[in-house]
């Protein structure tokens, strides 16, 4: 689309008329001889002397070029531009950040597909999470797993197919048989210190109790609370448990409150996808759009114009100029006479 970046700058056309009709012509002065008989001449002829100039006399191309170098100046004064098609940005406003109990726990095959055929936990969550961040167009997705230890398994991204492929590749404990919760979200919290997102959420999912962090889950809760993250725990298997594959649900519930957000209890596969589907509902999709147009500058095709225009005005004056020395040169040169034979 092609506008002026300054249109105000047109009503400038009219002014060499303004200034020709408002203002009084140029008047110099020079130094004339006196005439003593001036008043007698002019009494005896009856003609009133009246005060005289000597105006320039315009040629017709001074005439024709003059406006059109003054409208094509104005012209590129206001900065005519070729305005491009909007350029959208989409910027997430929101970092998501995942984080998975790889504990050995995870191995024990109490869940049950689709098909009716039972799986393992980790399968079931491995599952359930892919459809999660399948749905998650507008946030940027990262993934820790714990075990033993803790570890990034994918940065912050928007690119959801690479976290969905370093999610296939986990392993039930591939970061030890452990479950230490609260060096998972110390790891998590670590990992949003670069984050420059207004919202900041951690979905934490466990099948067990913590065994052992170097940071309390409580404490560690409430450092990720002062640093405005938001943590919402699944505590995954049977209640009813007991020994090494009880759940903690007072923990999971603790941490949850301290920074704000939600703890769900998923039994089967069918629960757990439930859960998701509710942590979808609690942090929808938030998005920031910024648009540009960017422009391409005409100004100097006008400016060119007047330039050329003012450069071939002179170029033919200079040669009528060179036409008029030679022809006066010629018409000058005396004749030579050949003398009369005797």
């Amino acid at each position: 689309m092609y506008e002026l970046a300054y249109p105000w700058v047109l009503a400038l056309l009219p002014l060499p008329i303004l200034t020709w009709w408002l203002l009084p012509p140029y008047r110099e002065r020079e130094t004339s001889v006196r005439a003593p008989f001036l008043e007698a001449m002019a009494q005896a002829t009856g003609v009133e002397p009246r005060r005289g100039g000597v105006v320039l006399r315009r040629n017709l191309l001074q005439i024709v070029l003059a406006p059109l170098v003054w409208a094509c100046l104005v012209v590129a004064l206001a900065r005519p531009q070729i305005v491009e098609p909007p350029i959208v940005r989409t910027e997430s406003a929101r970092d998501l950040m995942l984080a998975v109990d790889l504990s050995g726990s995870m191995d024990i095959a109490d869940m049950v597909d689709a098909a009716g055929e039972r799986i393992s936990r980790l399968t079931a969550t491995v599952e359930v999470i892919d459809g999660f961040i399948d749905r998650r167009e507008g946030d940027r997705i990262g993934m820790v797993v714990f075990g033993t230890q803790a570890f990034v398994q994918a940065p912050f991204t928007t690119d959801h197919d690479l976290v969905r492929a370093q999610l296939a590749q986990v392993e039930a404990g591939m970061a030890g048989p452990q479950t230490v919760i609260g060096d998972g979200i110390g790891l998590s919290i670590r990992a949003f210190e670069a984050s420059e997102a207004d919202d900041k959420v951690l979905v934490l999912l466990t099948d067990g109790a913590d065994t052992g962090s170097k940071v309390p889950p409580e404490k560690a809760a409430g450092i990720a609370a002062d640093a405005g993250i938001t943590i919402h725990t699944i505590a995954m298997g049977d209640p009813a448990a007991t020994g090494a594959a009880a759940l903690d649900l007072e923990t999971t519930e603790a941490i949850a409150a301290a920074t704000g957000g939600a703890s769900f209890l998923a039994e089967d596969r069918e629960t757990l996808e439930e859960v998701y589907r509710q942590i979808d509902a609690l942090t929808p999709e938030e998005l920031e759009t910024t648009s540009y147009r960017p422009t391409r500058p005409l100004f100097q095709w006008p400016l060119g114009a007047a330039l050329l225009l003012i450069l071939g005005y002179h170029a033919v004056m200079a040669v009528r100029a060179g036409l008029r020395v030679a022809t006066s040169a010629t018409r000058g040169k005396p004749e030579l006479v050949e003398p009369a034979d005797a």
